[in-house]
């Protein structure tokens, strides 16, 4: 996409920086909310023969209901999910519209290194806990990548990429039909060599699926499944022929789970943020200072952080807290150890156990005198 700051989309998208690859930065003119669009490449059909100044056909507007029906389905003021603004097109591409945090990308954590087991544990309870919020509203999100989740400067994981998801199921099923192999090659195309976009099964189950394949790639720094390429990749998750979970240490019980192949044995979203809450509730004290130093350098340090978290921004019972200033390391996510001895005191307990030596040597020599 070409354009830059100031280039305005849809009549009320302003471009803040220079667009990305189908990704740009900008702020909503009509409520001077900072938002994210993501772009799909609409096929020459959609548009061929169409002014583009004129009119959108109307295949693709059937496509731009559908993305912003799902969006305003979704629920709202949940702590851990971006909010889907809408969708529309504009030229040979459908924008969606997400709402935008200051943040950077899973993807981006991930790519300094492998993520120490408890610190996955914190934002696969976060995740599960947006899934959950979604599974209960009757929605499935389908699209949970490291590049649909954002970590923020308090450590917790916000889930968005639900009207892209959408969006690119929605074109594949259009163009290829409900099944078959032309929407297999379809979506191949628009979806890529991504593991956790690849279940055997669709529904809340496939989302928990997903959600075992991120905590491996979190942890191990690499997906279960091949992924040089679609087939590849499809053939080694309807064969089951992955990395074994053990190198997730304290979370392997709960990925085996969560990726075996019959979806009525793996743990829907609650049970594993519950079981997520429990192993955190248990989780030692930090002990990775290379991974801490790293991701010191990826943000800023924030200050401890406790929060309470509920469905509809506060409503229902409150989550467990697991992510505050987990910046530096995997330790328990709500206390902070004083020192044991204070600095100040130091000082004064040195020199009253060197006086009270000195006493103890002046009453011995006074005992073997006499």
């Amino acid at each position: 996409m070409r354009g830059g700051p100031g280039q305005l989309l849809a009549g009320r998208y302003r471009l803040t920086d220079r667009p990305e690859l189908l990704r740009a930065l900008a702020v909503d003119d009509r409520t001077g909310e900072s938002v994210l669009l993501r772009a799909l490449e609409l096929p020459a059909l959609l548009t061929t023969g169409q002014d583009l100044d004129g009119e959108v056909p109307a295949h693709a507007d059937r496509l731009v209901r559908r993305v912003a029906a799902v969006g305003s389905s979704a629920p709202t003021g949940h702590p851990r999910l971006l909010r889907g603004l809408g969708a529309f097109v504009e030229g040979e591409l459908l924008w969606t519209v997400e709402e935008r945090s200051g943040a950077m990308t899973l993807a981006d954590l991930v790519a300094a290194g492998p993520v120490p087991p408890y610190r996955a544990a914190e934002l696969a309870a976060d995740l599960a806990g947006a899934l959950r919020a979604l599974h209960e509203d009757g929605l499935v999100h389908g699209n949970l990548t490291p590049e649909s989740v954002l970590v923020c400067e308090d450590g917790a994981a916000m889930l968005g990429g639900l009207l892209s998801g959408v969006a690119q199921e929605a074109l594949a099923e259009d163009l290829g039909g409900p099944g078959g192999r032309r929407r297999y090659d379809v979506r191949a195309t628009l979806v890529g060599p991504v593991a956790e976009r690849w279940p055997l099964d669709g529904g809340p189950a496939g989302d928990c699926w997903a959600l075992g394949v991120l905590v491996q790639r979190l942890v191990t720094g690499r997906s279960p499944f091949p992924d040089g390429g679609v087939p590849e990749l499809v053939s080694a998750v309807r064969d089951g022929r992955r990395e074994p979970a053990a190198a997730c240490g304290p979370l392997a019980p709960l990925v085996e789970r969560l990726l075996q192949p019959d979806p009525s044995l793996r743990p829907t979203a609650e049970e594993a943020r519950r079981e997520l809450a429990a192993l955190l509730a248990g989780a030692p004290e930090p002990v990775d200072e290379e991974w801490a130093a790293r991701a010191l350098v990826l943000r800023p340090e924030a200050p401890l952080v406790r929060r309470r978290r509920g469905r509809g921004g506060g409503r229902g019972r409150p989550e467990v807290v697991v992510g505050a200033n987990v910046g530096v390391g995997a330790g328990r996510p709500d206390e902070v150890r004083p020192p044991r001895i204070p600095p100040a005191l130091l000082g004064p307990l040195l020199v009253g156990g060197v006086f009270l030596l000195l006493v103890l040597g002046v009453t011995a020599v006074v005992l073997f005198a006499g």
